[in-house]
């Protein structure tokens, strides 16, 4: 469901949420990334890089950390997924009921809270 929400963008919804996660927050690393996708760092890495490759993002050393940060390419896409997160909440809240939905949404943003 979350693909076909995305598929607008051309990116599947893994790389549209990271996107979104990286505009709203230039220069987070990718451990906090991780955490807020509940992925391995790793496959976060691994998403960064494929992004970084296609020109949506950068990464910058800062210390012994690395920073990510959103380029113009990913700037410009912001409003499509934030229009595809929005149509994706339509189809699960339609199937779930709004109340089901909200309620579904707002347990996964306290879920990622309590793991940061």
């Amino acid at each position: 469901m979350a693909d076909e929400s995305f598929a607008n963008t051309g990116l599947s919804s893994s790389y549209a949420f990271l996107l979104m996660i990286v505009n709203e927050r230039p220069g987070i690393q990718p451990k906090e990334i991780s955490i807020q996708m509940l992925l391995t760092p790793s496959t976060v890495t691994r998403l960064i890089e494929k992004l970084e490759f296609k020109g949506y993002l950068e990464r910058k050393p800062a210390g012994r950390n690395t920073e990510v940060f959103p380029k113009k390419r990913s700037l410009e896409l912001n409003e499509a997924l934030k229009e595809s997160w929005r149509n994706l909440f339509k189809k699960y809240s339609e199937i779930l009921g709004e109340e089901q939905g909200v309620q579904l949404t707002s347990d996964i943003y306290g879920a990622i809270q309590m793991l940061e």
